[in-house]
């Protein structure tokens, strides 16, 4: 299909019609051209690039490094994107190790308590009620 309506884009696109237009005012996604009624129409390009978008935005990319990353795509500067994909790694590591850090601790603190009992015996609750001294 060649000119599809903003709807017709979105389903193609696996998004919400308000999605394609968050995309539109942030200048990640811009119309093929208008009908003299003033709708505006997509192609396949579109729909392509509203994918490219999903899926960076899948793994991890904010919209700013999504448009970068389009910008990096117009001008097939490869070695910028895996520069970028590699610092995006980067950070996807470390929030993983956060994780894993809140996930640790959280468990050291259920194993401790009882379940029962005083709420100022709670190991749970003095944990996050003290000055951590």
């Amino acid at each position: 299909m060649d000119s599809l309506g903003i709807g017709q884009l979105a389903k193609r696109g696996g998004v919400g019609i308000d999605t394609v237009r968050y995309y539109k005012r942030n200048g990640l996604l811009e119309p093929r051209g208008r009908l003299a009624s003033g709708y505006r129409r997509y192609g396949e390009l579109e729909v392509a690039r509203l994918r490219f978008i999903r899926r960076a935005q899948a793994l991890g990319f904010s919209l700013k490094e999504v448009k970068e990353l389009l910008t990096l795509s117009a001008q097939r500067d490869v070695g910028r994107i895996k520069r970028s994909a590699q610092a995006k790694l980067r950070d996807v590591e470390a929030r993983i190790a956060d994780l894993v850090r809140m996930r640790d601790g959280l468990a050291a603190l259920i194993e401790a308590c009882p379940g029962h009992g005083r709420a100022a015996d709670c190991p749970i609750l003095r944990a996050l009620t003290e000055d951590g001294k």
